[in-house]
C-alpha cells in the first residue's frame, strides 16, 4: 500500500461568519492510499478553534510513512486498531480511516453501505448553514433558498431576533457557537416556542453545559462537547441530542459505533461536517440512513471543489452508488 498527501486551500463562495470568526478559505488536507490501480481518498482541514495544523500533520505522516506502507490490506477495522495504537490526532485519523474504508470498498468491489449495512432508503435531509450577519439578510437568504432546512448562525442572544426567525414558519435549527451566556440558556430552554427550533447547537463554551436542562423546551444538541463515544454518558443529563462529526471521533470506524451508543442513550443524533471539499462530505453522507438530523453543506459552500462523488443537491443527499465511499478525483 502507498500513501501520498498534499495541502489544498479551499476557497468559500463568500465570507463564512460564525461566532468564532470570518473565513474566506480552508485549508484541507488530502491523503490518498493506493494498491492494485486502486485509490481510496481522505481529508481533513485546518479549524483554528481545534488549534489544528496541517503542517504538523504532514511532518507526523512522513515518520509513520514506512509503517502504513508496510501494512497489508486487512479489513478496516483492524486497520483502525492499527491506526489507534499511532498517536495520532483524530482528524488525521479520520483522513486515514476513511482513505482505508474508500480504498477497501473499491478492491472488494462493494460500497461503504453494503459492507457495514446501512440502509439507504429515508436518508436525512441536510440544512444548510446561515452565516451570522443581520436579521434581514438571513432572513433574506432563507427566503431565496431552494434548500428546506436551514441551521442559522448567531453570535449571542437577540431575544426579537428569535421571535422573528421563529415566526417564518421554515424548518430552523439555531447554532450560537458557544456564544450563549447562562441567563440565555435558561430563557430559551423555558420559553415553549423554542422547541420549534428543531435543535439548539452548542449554546456554551466546552465544559460550561451544566446549566443545560434536557427536560426544557430546547433541543440542546452537543457540537464540541461531544468529541467521541466517552462523552456520550456524562451529557446525558443536559443535552437531547449530539452532532457526530467524523473529524472529530476519528472516522467512518468509531462514527458508526458512536452512533450505535448514541441510539442506546435516546439521543437524536445528527451527522454533520466542517467545511470540506466533496472527499469529506462523500464519506460522512453515507451515514445519513442511520441519524435523524444531517448538516452535510460543507461542499456546497466553496468554489473550488477537486472531488465528486456523493453530494447534496438542495438539501438531498444522492449517493453516487460507485465502490468504496464513491469518491473521484476531478
Amino acid at each position: 500500500m502507498k500513501i501520498s498527501y498534499t495541502i489544498k486551500i479551499l476557497q468559500l463562495k463568500e465570507t463564512f461568519s460564525i461566532a468564532y470568526g470570518n473565513y474566506d478559505t480552508r485549508e484541507a488536507l488530502l491523503i490518498e492510499l493506493s494498491h492494485l490501480n486502486c485509490k481510496g481518498y481522505g481529508e481533513c482541514v485546518a479549524i483554528d478553534y481545534y488549534q489544528i495544523d496541517l503542517k504538523s500533520f504532514i511532518s507526523r505522516l512522513k515518520e509513520i510513512q514506512p509503517l502504513l506502507e508496510r501494512q497489508s490490506v486487512v479489513h478496516p477495522e483492524e486497520f483502525f486498531r492499527f491506526l489507534s495504537g499511532l498517536d495520532l490526532h483524530p482528524f488525521l485519523v479520520s483522513a486515514l480511516d476513511c482513505a482505508y474504508w474508500d480504498l477497501f470498498g473499491k478492491l472488494e468491489n462493494k460500497r461503504f453501505a453494503e459492507l457495514n449495512s446501512i440502509p439507504l432508503e429515508n436518508l436525512a435531509q441536510s440544512s444548510i448553514t446561515i452565516s451570522v450577519g443581520s436579521l434581514d439578510e438571513q432572513v433574506k437568504k432563507i427566503e431565496k433558498s431552494k434548500w428546506n432546512k436551514f441551521k442559522v448562525k448567531c453570535k449571542g442572544l437577540n431575544k426579537p431576533d428569535i421571535s422573528r426567525l421563529l415566526q417564518l414558519n421554515r424548518d430552523l435549527a439555531l447554532d450560537s457557537n458557544s456564544s450563549f451566556t447562562d441567563e440565555n440558556c435558561v430563557w430559551l430552554q423555558e420559553n415553549i416556542e423554542v422547541q420549534k427550533f428543531s435543535y439548539l447547537e452548542q449554546p456554551r463554551p466546552v465544559d460550561q453545559y451544566k446549566i443545560l436542562k434536557k427536560e426544557g423546551f430546547a433541543n440542546w444538541m452537543a457540537d464540541e462537547d461531544c468529541q467521541n463515544i466517552d462523552s456520550l454518558e456524562e451529557l446525558m443529563p443536559y443535552y437531547k441530542s449530539v452532532n457526530i462529526k467524523l473529524m472529530k471521533c476519528g472516522g467512518l470506524t468509531p462514527a458508526l459505533g458512536m452512533i450505535a451508543k448514541a441510539k442506546e442513550l435516546k439521543y437524536k443524533i445528527m451527522i454533520g461536517c466542517m467545511t470540506e471539499s466533496t472527499v469529506g462530505i462523500s464519506a460522512a453522507c453515507l451515514l445519513a440512513g442511520l441519524t435523524d438530523f444531517a448538516d452535510l453543506d460543507g461542499a456546497n459552500l466553496i468554489s473550488n471543489d477537486y472531488a465528486s462523488g456523493n453530494f447534496v443537491e438542495n438539501g438531498k443527499i444522492i449517493l453516487s452508488g460507485k465502490p468504496g465511499l464513491g469518491i473521484v478525483l476531478k
